[in-house]
């Protein structure tokens, strides 16, 4: 069985895939803090919950944001699953084209995610990832990583209103059914949400205006499911694309 880490800034998930799929998946909150021997114990634990062992565990691939975290997961890897990870970024071989200015600087979830995507939808794609930050990324038509487009994540920018000004309260991101609000709260979650469509169709619309050619969006990422029927610039939801990133790393690393 090979187990799958994406850690990401805010989140960290752990997938279980058997051969055939993906069993079984848990996310943690990202803390770079925590040791190899905590996630060993918590990871022991879940997978007791479902009939299985660290021992069922013959493989491990693990891609990070949080370059403090690496130690602690590849700690784990060794010490509690007794296999040497594929780390992306390290030792694992991608086969994929990064034709941008600095190759090492393009992080590994956006490399991971064009990977994924690529595999089940082909090129000419965006990728749109809505997380911690939302990022718009190019996959050619021959599978290429050809940089893209970093902007704050939603979750942020809500985050950011709150602390900057002082009488503004925290509320939860949710779609209004208008985009006037009527009170405070309402008027924030609607400038941060259809603020967040308007700078998707707006930033989609230029990068296929810049490359003049039929492209096709995709989305996924944490808070992706919060813009499904709101926007007819995306055409599709893959909200396992990262996994399907991993797992296709995993297999060509394997061959």
């Amino acid at each position: 069985m090979l187990l799958a880490i994406e850690q990401g800034n805010t989140n960290t998930l752990f997938a279980i895939h058997d051969g055939r799929g993906w069993i079984n998946q848990w996310r943690a909150a990202t803390d770079s803090s925590r040791t190899a021997d905590e996630y060993g114990v918590w990871l022991n634990q879940l997978l007791t919950m479902h009939a299985l062992t660290l021992a069922d565990i013959d493989s491990c691939i693990v891609s990070s944001v949080v370059p403090q975290s690496l130690f602690n997961l590849r700690n784990l890897a060794r010490r509690y699953l007794k296999v040497e990870p594929l780390v992306v970024g390290e030792n694992a071989i991608l086969g994929i084209d990064v034709r941008i200015e600095k190759p090492s600087e393009a992080g590994a979830d956006r490399l991971v995610n064009a990977i994924g995507a690529y595999i089940d939808h082909g090129g000419d794609l965006i990728v749109i990832d809505s997380g911690t930050a939302t990022t718009f990324d190019i996959v050619g038509a021959d599978g290429a990583f050809e940089g893209g487009v970093i902007a704050p994540g939603i979750n942020l920018s809500m985050q950011a209103l709150h602390e900057a000004a002082a009488r503004l309260p925290r509320v939860a991101i949710k779609r209004p059914q208008h985009v006037i609000g009527l009170d405070t709260v309402g008027a924030m979650q609607s400038g941060v949400f259809w603020g967040y469509v308007g700078l998707i169709e707006g930033l989609v619309d230029r990068i296929k205006a810049q490359y003049d050619r039929p492209m096709t969006v995709i989305a996924t990422g944490g808070v992706a499911s919060l813009f499904e029927g709101a926007t007819s610039k995306i055409d599709l939801f893959d909200h396992d694309l990262t996994l399907k990133g991993l797992l296709e790393i995993h297999r060509r690393n394997a061959a």
